[in-house]
């Protein structure tokens, strides 16, 4: 009897084994086994990603990173699903693997990297994050102690928001937002003083708006953060993400990605966004 239930117990472990290596199937494997790619996206930041309104379905997504979600699908030979989400869901979506991958000006950072697989950097900047204001008091807040008496506001979830638990000691109030152009028209309200922001974005949204500026401060960072990253759940996508470093290599050789920022900056300030 002993014999027989260690056998027994034995071909259940090797079972329950069987079934655990199939629940860590190859992402890219069933992403072509199934014949589509669901890529998630925050569509509130331009020129990365935004919405242009005079369209519909997923045409209404537009912006550099839809068109680095175009070319992966294509070049995986897969059809491209676009999922709408606000950033914090949409994070929290990626590392609970429920979507194959998320591409929405998402910045590396230590815990991002400990929680989800990214990519290599596809677009880096030097511009890094500081402060948005109204436009008269762009000589008021150039410093963390300047807060002291302001209103600041920023983006739930994001690395702007790490960055003021880091760094800002003390302000009047702290605000958080579910995506960053409310942050900006919150400013622009009168409803907030400051905005913590990527300066890149900012300033498109300034210029096209009216009424808004950056300031000359700057936040003291990791350099690995002034750059955007795609991130895949954590178990199951090194393959996927080794194909997709591959592709933003090959991008970034014909100089497309620049190319796109470019083009979708000019897109963006037309529409106001």
């Amino acid at each position: 009897m002993k014999k027989l239930f260690c056998l027994m117990l034995a071909v259940l472990m090797l079972m329950l084994c069987v079934s655990c290596g199939a629940g860590k199937k190859d992402r890219l494997a069933e992403i072509k086994e199934r014949g589509y790619i669901e890529i998630t996206t925050e569509p509130y930041f331009a020129p990365y990603e935004f919405i242009d309104p005079s369209k519909t379905g997923d045409e209404q997504f537009v912006g550099m990173d839809i068109e680095i979600a175009k070319v992966i699908a294509d070049k995986l030979g897969v059809e491209l699903k676009i999922v709408p989400l606000d950033f914090t869901p949409l994070l929290a979506a990626i590392a609970d693997g429920k979507y194959d991958l998320a591409i929405s000006a998402i910045a590396y950072s230590p815990d991002r990297a400990e929680s989800m697989n990214l990519s290599n950097v596809y677009l880096a900047s030097d511009t890094g994050y500081g402060f948005l204001c109204r436009a008269e008091d762009k000589d008021k807040y150039n410093s963390i102690e300047s807060l002291k008496d302001a209103v600041v506001i920023t983006q739930s979830g994001s690395v702007q928001e790490a960055l003021y638990n880091s760094d800002v000691k003390e302000c009047k109030e702290f605000k958080r937002v579910i995506n960053m152009t409310d942050g900006y028209l919150a400013v622009a309200e009168g409803k907030a003083d400051v905005c913590i922001c990527s300066i890149a974005s900012a300033d498109i949204y300034a210029e096209a708006n009216g009424g808004l500026t950056t300031t000359s401060f700057r936040f003291d960072i990791d350099p690995n953060m002034n750059g955007e990253v795609i991130a895949a759940p954590p178990e199951g996508t090194d393959t996927l993400i080794a194909e997709v470093n591959k592709i933003i290599e090959e991008l970034n050789k014909e100089g497309k990605i620049q190319a796109w920022f470019d083009e979708y900056t000019e897109y963006a300030a037309k529409l106001g966004v």
